[in-house]
């Protein structure tokens, strides 16, 4: 397969949590804190104030060129 498809959600700090990257393989419409954030950090009440802060983005990227320019010592 050498399309690499993935939704990353970055969530800053919240209350007592660090804040932490999530990478999870989801089509593009399931890109959202609700699907991509396991586990889910926080308790119940604070599952929608902590996801409001979570910025998710839809990547597609090729992993062969990734592997190619790995070997050429390209980034």
């Amino acid at each position: 397969n050498s399309e690499d498809v993935r939704c990353k959600c970055i969530c800053p700090p919240y209350k007592d949590h660090s804040g932490h990257i999530y990478n999870k393989n989801v089509s593009q419409k399931d890109c959202d804190c609700l699907h991509v954030v396991e586990p889910m950090p926080v308790p119940g009440p604070d599952v929608e104030a902590y996801c409001l802060r979570c910025e998710c983005k839809y990547e597609e990227r090729s992993s062969v060129t990734i592997k190619v320019n790995n070997v050429n010592g390209a980034f």
